[in-house]
């Protein structure tokens, strides 16, 4: 068997962030999803469900920059998440002051950053 054939899908992604309270609203309350249990890890940080995969929020000190990063979420490392309509995502960020650029590609996605930097791309999945 090849390692290639032996990888059956993404667990968690991780993301570090400065302040794990700061950060909990952009993926609660505008991302909408749900915080789990989480085991003591030794420093602060919070664990979310997203269908069969999890996002793990690290707050650890940061090794890369936040300022200089592509002013479009496209041109640098994300995570890309499904979506039934960009619509009600797009309401969330606007009232949240939150920036967010469209696919350059034409497909009806986004990407938008935490408050930390990290980029999320939501893709509007087609029925």
């Amino acid at each position: 068997m090849s390692t290639t054939t032996n990888i059956l899908s993404l667990n968690h992604a991780s993301f570090i962030v400065a302040d794990i309270n700061k950060a909990l609203p952009f993926y609660i309350d505008i991302l909408g999803l749900k915080q789990v249990d989480r085991p003591d890890l030794g420093f602060p940080g919070a664990w979310l469900q997203l269908g069969s995969q999890q996002i793990h929020l690290l707050e650890l000190e940061n090794p890369d920059p936040i300022d200089g990063r592509p002013h479009h979420g496209g041109r640098d490392r994300h995570i890309a998440l499904n979506a039934l309509a960009l619509a009600p995502i797009q309401a969330a960020l606007d009232k949240a002051g939150i920036i967010y650029t469209m696919s350059f590609s034409g497909r009806r996605a986004m990407f938008c950053r935490d408050y930390d930097g990290n980029t999320v791309e939501i893709i509007e999945q087609t029925q």
